[in-house]
């Protein structure tokens, strides 16, 4: 269930270089997420999406607009205030798993505890939350190399819950996946969003996308038209 405004995006440029070399990857974006929604941004490559997601992701800084995250605006705070907002309400999931090779699944989840610092009896009781969330529980004691790939993104998804986030970032999710781990993964991310989380999606496979409340389109650095309507199911475009 959505409710108020998490994300608000005014305007939003990004601009690479200078000069005759410089290239508009963003050219003013209007864009608002809902609290406990479910987007999808697609597009093709040099669309502007993975630029978008990098900025929501306060992984990088707009030219020009404002970015506005639950009332707060992004670009006024400073290089830690950001690195403490990603830390806090942000979670990260990529196409890459991410995994340290040598280290358990549990070890890995507890990643993102240990660099907050936090004791080792609380970093493995959230960890064993983290995977057992995900169905993992089971495998904690187990390697990378010991998982399949849809496990493996599924530790790396029980990684980015251990912190508790608000906002679930997953960029490309299942693009290493076949189809069938691709559902499993796509599956549990709709559970997690049915339990509270908002999840932003980046995908260029419409399958997945499908999941999604909202289908954001982007074309040449601007939002091209959006699909609001019930998860695969009959969509509004706009």
């Amino acid at each position: 269930m959505t409710g108020e405004s998490l994300i608000e995006l005014e305007g939003i440029t990004k601009t690479y270089g200078q000069g005759t070399a410089a290239f508009q990857a963003l050219k003013g974006v209007d864009l608002s997420i809902a609290q406990g929604e479910f987007a999808a941004i697609m597009g093709a490559s040099g669309s502007g999406k993975s630029t978008m997601m990098n900025i929501l992701g306060c992984l990088d800084t707009p030219t020009s607009g404002t970015y506005r995250f639950k009332g707060v605006e992004v670009q006024a705070m400073s290089k830690d205030q950001r690195s403490l907002l990603r830390r806090r309400y942000l979670g990260f999931v990529f196409q890459g798993f991410n995994l340290l090779a040598r280290t358990s699944a549990l070890e890995n989840v507890e990643l993102p505890l240990l660099y907050r610092g936090e004791q080792k009896a609380l970093r493995r009781e959230a960890a064993m939350k983290a995977l057992d969330l995900v169905g993992l529980g089971p495998w904690a004691d187990h390697t990378p190399a010991e998982l399949s790939g849809g496990q493996q993104q599924r530790v790396a998804i029980a990684r980015a819950l251990v912190t508790e986030p608000e906002v679930l970032l997953a960029d490309e999710p299942t693009g290493n996946l076949d189809s069938e781990r691709s559902i499993e993964i796509m599956e549990l991310l709709s559970q997690l969003n049915r339990d509270g989380i908002s999840i932003l999606l980046v995908t260029h496979e419409a399958e997945m996308a499908a999941y999604a409340g909202t289908i954001v389109y982007f074309r040449d650095g601007l939002i091209e038209r959006f699909e609001r309507g019930h998860r695969n199911g009959a969509r509004v475009t706009a």
